[in-house]
């Protein structure tokens, strides 16, 4: 027998009684309470739970006999009918011109050319699979138990052997707080250092997604101009000065490709030591530089403990991990992990020990050679493809720039693009104004397989 209905009676109300039960039921049904096949109990037995007459219960069940929602039957009782599901409502779509639009946009694909999201030819998925199904199971098999906030150990001891030898960094696995993606280490990072209402730099053209979570962390921005050699610390200093905070990509300047020069990293450096000034290094590709060996990372040369180092594996294997990490400079690790443990945790654990597996055995260091060798050669084929059209380029890093004449609005172009699966970025969303910037197209020199319609599947640029 069913459990009884949960039903609450005002007998001073005006409503008859037969009503307020018949809608109890109704609701119990819509709600999700009363699921289809479910058994009503008796008229008798809810009878004498409510304290009401027999005839009182009997003229409900008929009402919703007569409404179809309730079939009555004597071999099996009064049961809830069957019932299409729910109409589902189209999913509200952002605001036109609002953030979420241009995160939509920027994330949708599959699609060939499409930025931040790695090529999966040298991929060993079946390997990884393999790697990743030992993962479930240890997962499955360890004590029940919170695990580490700032991430497994065995992760974090791989990342900081990682860096040592890939970029200059020397760190302890202490300094390793595991993050989910980048933005999960740019978040962290903000709740620690407690700048609320500060300045930050960040570099135009820079990461749209960046900016904007600084704003959200009520942040005031600077934007500073981006040369042949890296940010503009002059014309900060000049303009915008005393910031809290400076937001840099200095491997891999996004979207221009450029690499941050030495004298300009030590004057960085050296500036934000005197000044107390935090530095964020977004290591954005650095480890897959095509043309030369990738240089330092800018944490591997401080000496006065002001730059946050942030990574992540989203685009050397995939933005599907959502899988980052950050290093802590030396007076802040307390902070970090206080932070980790309260707001911020580890993502899954499955997927920490597959990552950590995968670079013990050497299979990620293999990786990344393979996809340079293969980016290399795609990059090429697509400058000489676009240079025979006579497009204006030039390569940035991994990506290709083509530059637009000027009115030409390159949102709405890849917009059409996209629609027949090439999925190049727009370049103007990356400068901080519209004053500032220039259209043109990003185009990645990774061929995407395209799985899926365009704007059914995301990606993450991050």
């Amino acid at each position: 027998m069913a459990e009884p209905l949960q039903i609450q009676l005002d007998r001073s109300a005006k409503t008859p009684l037969t009503e307020q039960i018949r809608k109890a039921i109704i609701t119990a049904i819509e709600s999700g309470v009363l699921t289809p096949g479910a058994r009503l109990p008796s008229w008798l037995d809810l009878a004498a739970q409510l304290g009401v007459a027999r005839g009182t219960v009997r003229l409900a069940y008929d009402r919703l006999v007569d409404a179809q929602l309730v079939v009555a039957s004597r071999a099996t009782g009064t049961r809830v009918a069957d019932r299409p599901p729910a109409a589902v409502q189209a999913e509200e779509r952002p605001d036109p011109g609002s953030f979420m639009e241009m995160y939509g946009e920027l994330t949708a694909g599959p699609a060939i050319f499409q930025m931040g999201v790695p090529g999966q030819e040298t991929l060993p998925a079946r390997l990884f699979t393999k790697v990743r199904s030992f993962a479930l199971r240890a997962e499955s098999s360890a004590s029940v138990v919170y695990p580490d906030p700032r991430g497994e150990l065995e992760l974090r001891r791989e990342i900081a052997a990682y860096l040592a030898i890939a970029r200059g960094i020397s760190c302890s696995p202490s300094q390793i707080i595991v993050t989910s993606g980048f933005s999960g280490g740019l978040g962290l990072a903000l709740r620690v250092l407690g700048l609320e209402g500060g300045k930050a730099w960040v570099e135009n053209p820079g990461f749209p997604f960046t900016r904007h979570g600084l704003e959200l962390a009520n942040m005031s921005l600077s934007p500073i101009p981006v040369d042949a050699q890296g940010i503009d610390i002059d014309y900060g200093l000049q303009h915008e000065p005393n910031p809290d905070l400076v937001v840099v990509t200095p491997g891999q300047q996004a979207p221009l490709g450029l690499t941050l020069t030495l004298a300009r990293r030590l004057r960085l450096l050296d500036w934000a030591a005197k000044e107390g000034v935090w530095i964020v290094e977004d290591d954005y590709l650095s480890e897959l530089q095509l043309s030369a060996r990738a240089a330092p990372a800018l944490a591997s040369l401080d000496r006065g403990q002001r730059v946050i180092h942030i990574g992540s594996f989203s685009k050397t294997i995939s933005p599907a991990l959502r899988l980052g990490f950050v290093v802590a400079p030396l007076p802040l690790v307390a902070r970090f992990a206080e932070v980790a443990a309260c707001l911020a945790p580890a993502p899954w654990l499955s997927v920490q020990l597959a990552a950590a597996q995968f670079m013990a055995d050497g299979h990620y260091m293999r990786h990344l050679r393979r996809m340079k060798r293969l980016y290399a050669a795609q990059r090429g084929a697509l400058l000489e493809c676009l240079e025979q059209r006579a497009f204006e380029t030039m390569t940035a890093g991994l990506a290709v720039l083509v530059r637009l004449p000027d009115g030409v609005s390159d949102i709405a172009i890849t917009r059409e693009m996209l629609a027949f699966g090439l999925g190049p970025a727009p370049l103007s969303p990356w400068f901080t104004s519209p004053a500032s910037a220039r259209s043109g197209l990003c185009w990645a020199s990774r061929l995407h397989r395209r799985e899926t319609s365009p704007g059914t599947a995301t990606g993450s640029m991050r």
